[in-house]
């Protein structure tokens, strides 16, 4: 086995200057050149970073060479460090909710767009979901994205984890009403695929919801390694690629999986009518 090093993850917890992509990645700026100089090999941002996240919002859409992504494969370069942004990238007939990782060299390794849109906040009658899954590689890491109320999904974890992935970042909105979700999601996939999953919550108070942060990353035990309180700043984790294969090792559960069952079973359901009866 090839040597597995270390990789230091950063998530960025911080609160969107609202519908300002130019002051909000200024102030990422600072953020960026902080977490370089800390070592960290990839800073994470939340969903929707530049502009603050909104279901419905038609404002700021851009390409993927756009101000945003343009602005952050300069700070990756300059500061020699992976950056991992999300924003609204302009699509036809609607725009997609896209995540971007970007090298330390400023190039693009890998796009994800948002797959579950946020149906009770009327998402999906804003944006186009995404139906790929979002590769990349850090160092020793095999990463794989997801955003938000994707973690609502195990489905696309058990993908990730079948292609290889490490660990998911999962950039989010997540509401502080539902801040115990968040935790709970976030282990659960964690642990039952057996991978790192590191969320990257926003904070604060916008015309959409209220955030408390809680940005976290949970191990292939499901256990939470680290985690942010409600306030802005840096949290910094690192994983380890070897954890993957040790806890597989110690607990072979994947081996025990009927995916083959799973399907026939999925098919006949869909075929069986439950009655429905008039005795009450």
């Amino acid at each position: 086995m090839a040597d597995q090093k270390m990789v230091r993850i950063c998530s960025a917890q911080i609160s969107s200057i609202w519908e300002d992509p130019y002051k909000t990645l200024k102030k990422a700026e600072t953020f960026i050149h902080h977490a370089a100089v800390s070592g960290a090999d990839l800073i994470c941002f939340p969903e929707q970073f530049a502009t603050g996240w909104d279901p419905r919002s038609g404002k700021n859409l851009q390409n993927s060479d756009g101000m945003i992504i343009s602005s952050l494969r300069v700070m990756a370069k300059e500061n020699g460090i992976g950056i991992l942004g999300s924003f609204r990238e302009r699509y036809d007939p609607l725009p997609k909710n896209t995540v971007v990782a970007i090298g330390d060299d400023g190039r693009i390794l890998g796009t994800y767009a948002k797959m579950h849109l946020f149906s009770p906040g009327e998402e999906n009658e804003g944006f186009t979901p995404g139906s790929e899954l979002g590769l990349f590689t850090i160092g020793s890491l095999r990463c794989g994205i997801a955003v938000c109320y994707d973690l609502r999904f195990p489905d696309l974890f058990r993908i990730y984890a079948q292609n290889g992935v490490h660990a998911v970042f999962v950039p989010a909105a997540w509401p502080k009403t539902r801040i115990r979700h968040w935790e709970l999601f976030i282990q659960a996939r964690a642990l039952e695929n057996q991978i790192f999953v590191t969320g990257i919550n926003t904070t604060g108070i916008t015309p959409v919801d209220s955030y408390e942060g809680a940005s976290m990353t949970a191990d292939p035990h499901g256990t939470i390694i680290c985690r942010a309180n409600e306030a802005e700043q840096l949290l910094f984790c690192d994983l380890d690629p070897s954890a993957i294969d040790k806890a597989r090792k110690e607990l072979p559960v994947a081996r025990d999986r009927k995916d083959h069952v799973y399907e026939r079973l999925g098919k006949k359901a869909d075929e069986i009518a439950i009655p429905i009866s008039k005795n009450r």
